[in-house]
């Protein structure tokens, strides 16, 4: 299964969790706590990890290309949500 990871420095990635989740909660399964988050999209799924000030993400999914669906999908919410914080994800490829 391809997976990739990237991860973004900022200074309350459980915070970041916890807007990604809720937003996605409406359409996905998203399950998340104050240090994890698992977002569950029909093609794929991305786990998000909080540490010190980064924000760890790993997505996996049947395809490369579907991998890449979910990871631009996570990737552009999370530009969007963290307000200028964070300009870009560089995923890199497993």
């Amino acid at each position: 299964m391809p997976v990739m990871h990237a991860e973004v420095s900022t200074v309350d990635a459980s915070r970041l969790i916890n807007r990604l989740c809720k937003h996605f909660r409406h359409k996905i399964d998203a399950r998340w706590d104050e240090t994890e988050g698992f977002l569950t999209f029909a093609m794929g799924s991305c786990k998000l990890t909080a540490r010190d000030s980064t924000l760890e993400m790993s997505c996996q999914a049947g395809s490369e290309a579907e991998r890449d669906q979910v990871g631009d999908i996570v990737a552009t919410h999370l530009v969007r949500f963290a307000g200028g914080e964070v300009e870009q994800v560089t995923w890199q490829s497993e």
